[in-house]
């Protein structure tokens, strides 16, 4: 008879639900409890709500605990006497002290968007996308009290699609994550997973998204503000300036021989396209535009509206 892994679920954001969900329903794991952020202010109305990962525990009657912070004395107190076997961390949202790193008998193990040590930090996903990675995946790692820094235990790769967003690509991720969690966790029951340390010299760094970020400069490559944009979707997004006012910009590469002779950020119009020059002779192709204040429409909508002028250009 399997003793099930006593484990405790650390967790906040949508991104881990799906490993929850399959923790839940292994006979060889028991969720002894979920610990998440407190419930916040969210939406136009600003009313209170649960964080996806309290909504799935509480729908499978999971006792949450919601500490402001986690180095607090209570929250230590309650990891001890919770006795856990493993704590599965993934995406929480607060940095876990290192005092409390021993209590559960294997560890704090993580699930992080990116093939460690490449893409250490908050925005792993929106940064492989936006500097044009072909591939990227699932690491385990046993955290430490370094800055992803903790030891490997497995990984699965996944290619980036040439057209992916970071929301559609967190998807797959997030599915992906799960079956990789419970493999992790029972090699580590087991002894048949071996913690490989990173190559720190190799490691990359993928820091939390500003909203200078999503700024677009049009002397870059069209192919790089592409990735850009898809890499930075739905926040901070791509925006750019016209005629003073702040635009949001979606579109897609287009091959540089449609429109040739175009200055860096001037816009052309061609039969039902917009395109717009960027930096070595290549053009970005704009489907979308949201001037500050106004609603989003067709590009050719937003120039109809503009009378766009020979020669204008984004900011």
């Amino acid at each position: 008879m399997v003793i099930p892994v006593r484990t405790i679920f650390c967790g906040t954001p949508q991104f881990a639900v799906p490993t929850l969900k399959h923790l839940l329903d292994q006979p060889d794991f028991e969720v002894a409890a979920v610990i998440t952020q407190p419930d916040r202010p969210r939406g136009r109305g600003r009313g209170v709500s649960f964080s996806p990962v309290k909504e799935a525990a509480v729908a499978a009657h999971v006792p949450v605990f919601q500490p402001e912070k986690i180095r607090t004395p209570q929250s230590e107190n309650f990891l001890r006497e919770a006795n856990p076997d493993a704590v599965v961390i993934i995406a929480y949202g607060q940095i876990i002290p290192e005092r409390l790193l021993g209590i559960p008998k294997l560890g704090w193990i993580n699930s992080h968007a990116s093939l460690l040590p490449k893409y250490r930090g908050a925005a792993p996903i929106q940064w492989a996308i936006a500097r044009g990675e072909p591939r990227t995946g699932i690491t385990t790692m046993r955290i430490d009290a370094g800055m992803d820094t903790g030891d490997i235990l497995l990984w699965r790769e996944t290619p980036i699609g040439p057209t992916e967003t970071t929301p559609e690509l967190a998807a797959r991720l997030a599915v992906l994550s799960a079956p990789l969690m419970a493999q992790t966790l029972r090699g580590l029951r087991d002894r048949t997973v071996q913690p490989t340390p990173q190559n720190h010299s190799e490691a990359s760094m993928a820091p939390m998204l500003e909203k200078e970020d999503g700024r677009i400069d049009w002397s870059l490559p069209a192919q790089v503000i592409f990735n850009r944009m898809r890499g930075f979707t739905p926040w901070p997004g791509a925006y750019t300036g016209f005629r003073g006012a702040s635009c949001q910009i979606a579109g897609e590469r287009v091959s540089k021989d449609h429109e040739p002779g175009l200055f860096a950020g001037e816009i052309r119009i061609a039969g039902t396209k917009m395109l717009v020059g960027c930096g070595g002779e290549t053009l970005l192709g704009v489907s979308r535009v949201k001037l500050e204040g106004r609603k989003d429409v067709s590009a050719l909508e937003f120039a109809n509206g503009a009378h766009l002028q020979p020669g204008e250009h984004f900011d």
